[in-house]
């Protein structure tokens, strides 16, 4: 067994080394270093990082939180994914449905307490889902918001215990413009129809010229993570 001690010293050298690797050899990296122990997880607002992904380790598993909030778009691309791609997608759902949540908290508790409600349909059923997982890849980018400016290509997600792999974490909104174009990559609709990011139907929005990409999201509210990355 690797202890905690041994990841966090793993993914730390492995941050400092990876630095300037090409995503596709971080992938390598950590499919070579974990194996079956690995998982990406998708928002599946593009399927950039389970598209290089599966080609670092075929048959990868793709993890997905439906939150019985999504837009219908969203749950199309995650079923195309699943089609199209060489990935394992595996659904994740919370606890209670969104009528059971409704009937415990209230109608609408992602107006009165976004917080909480991220907890619950977002958080909790990630920790559980990545129990069995040692290391999982994000699509997290430094260029998206300041609060991920800092997010290293390979680093050490204290809260759960794992190695925590963000392999396009230097790329650019034009770096993934490339990549979705010379490779025809799917990606979701709603990119098209100005969301810049894509999360929740009821707390996500149109972004404005000049905004930032998840300016769309709880708008209007301080709040700018669902707290899975932190």
């Amino acid at each position: 067994m690797t202890t905690a001690t041994d990841l966090r010293q793993l993914a730390e050298r492995a941050g400092r080394e990876l630095e300037d690797a090409d995503a596709l050899d971080i992938l390598r990296w950590a499919a070579d270093t974990f194996g079956d122990r690995f998982c990406v997880t998708s928002s599946m607002e593009d399927a950039v990082v389970a598209h290089l992904a599966s080609r670092a380790r075929p048959g990868v598993d793709v993890v997905f939180l439906d939150t019985g909030y999504h837009f219908p778009e969203t749950i199309g691309t995650r079923d195309a994914v699943d089609a199209v791609l060489d990935v394992n997608v595996i659904t994740l759902t919370p606890r209670q449905t969104v009528a059971e949540q409704d009937a415990e908290y209230g109608p609408k508790l992602h107006e009165r307490d976004p917080d909480l409600c991220c907890a619950l349909r977002k958080v909790a059923p990630l920790e559980q889902g990545l129990r069995d997982y040692d290391a999982w890849a994000t699509g997290l980018r430094r260029d998206e918001s300041p609060t991920r400016a800092n997010t290293p290509v390979v680093g050490w997600d204290e809260k759960r215990q794992k190695v925590k792999v963000s392999p396009i974490a230097r790329w650019t909104q034009d770096d993934v413009d490339a990549y979705v174009a010379e490779h025809g990559v799917l990606t979701n609709p709603l990119l098209e129809d100005g969301y810049a990011s894509v999360g929740c139907a009821p707390c996500t929005r149109r972004v404005l010229a000049g905004e930032d990409a998840r300016a769309g999201r709880w708008a209007g509210r301080g709040k700018t993570e669902c707290g899975l990355h932190g």
